[in-house]
């Protein structure tokens, strides 16, 4: 399978045990295929982004090359750099200050004939809410369209809502794109907390019923139980319960990764979800949104 991840990496400025600031990189739809990349180093990844020509974009680059990620799909520009966030971390829940008006991700879109090269070249493509946020309107209709293409050529496309007002204009104009990425994928992945503050569902079934255009849905609902619909059928799947978190980041981009890692393996939905969900309990009981996993790792601590 060859997996394409499209959306915004940015540089991380997180604070170590002793108040050090280190630096990384992390963002929600390359944290989802780092992570993919280690429960599965025999899928073929690929990460569709727009970095600068600096130093530190070369940098990211070399990490992506070094974890074996394809950097086919990455477009390197001139008058741009990536963009930076710097963390502060309390009682395991981060904050978060962010400089990314001139990311250069927010130009992923701009060519209509690159974008439809590296949907041609995948088995399924993954985007989420940020990668839409951080677009303009026209850009995301010519990603919507390279999306349509691909689909009618038998690529499955994946979408996590991962609703983040801030980076609107508007609840309004959030709610509009996010359904509209929905109504243009065959998967998707919402988180309920999210979606019960910013649509108003009373519950994970209220959830499912919204995304009702497409095929497969899980509603990913914390350590409560995750709701899934595949086709016409549908069902729950409460997962065993982890460590008091040390530091939710990437809880949600690694729980996609290892519903993903589990592709084409033809196991029954509730054996996939309770993986993805052991792979984030594995995450989220250490610090930083890049912990290193493997699958024989998750599947030992089942034994």
């Amino acid at each position: 399978m060859r997996f394409i991840s499209i959306g915004e990496c940015m540089v991380e400025l997180a604070p170590d045990a002793a108040g050090q600031v280190m630096q990384g990189f992390a963002g929600d739809t390359f944290n989802t295929l780092w992570y993919l990349r280690r429960l599965r180093p025999d899928v073929d990844c690929g990460y569709h982004t727009c970095v600068g020509q600096d130093a530190l974009s070369g940098r990211f680059l070399d990490m992506l090359r070094a974890e074996g990620i394809d950097t086919d799909y990455v477009h390197r520009r001139s008058d741009r750099t990536m963009g930076l966030y710097m963390i502060a971390l309390k009682d395991g829940e981060r904050s978060f200050s962010y400089w990314r008006e001139t990311s250069a991700a927010r130009k992923l879109a701009e060519n209509r004939g690159r974008l439809r090269r590296t949907m041609a070249r995948a088995d399924m493509v993954y985007f989420s809410g940020i990668t839409l946020a951080i677009l303009s309107d026209s850009a995301r209709l010519r990603l919507f369209e390279a999306i349509d293409s691909a689909r009618r050529q038998g690529t499955r496309v994946a979408f996590d809502p991962n609703l983040r007002p801030a980076l609107w204009r508007s609840p309004a104009e959030m709610r509009r794109w996010i359904m509209l990425g929905a109504d243009h994928s065959d998967i998707v992945l919402p988180s309920f907390e999210d979606e019960q503050g910013h649509f108003g569902d009373a519950s994970p079934a209220a959830t499912l019923a919204r995304y009702a255009a497409a095929r497969t849905v899980v509603v990913k609902n914390g350590p409560g139980a995750i709701h899934w619909r595949e086709g016409g059928e549908s069902g729950q799947v409460t997962p065993v319960p982890s460590a008091q978190p040390v530091d939710t980041t990437a809880a949600g981009d690694s729980f996609n990764a290892g519903f993903f890692a589990t592709d084409q393996l033809s196991l029954p939905m509730d054996s996939r979800l309770t993986l993805a969900a052991r792979v984030a309990g594995r995450v989220i009981a250490q610090r930083g949104a890049l912990v290193p996993v493997t699958m024989e790792d998750i599947l030992s601590s089942a034994a």
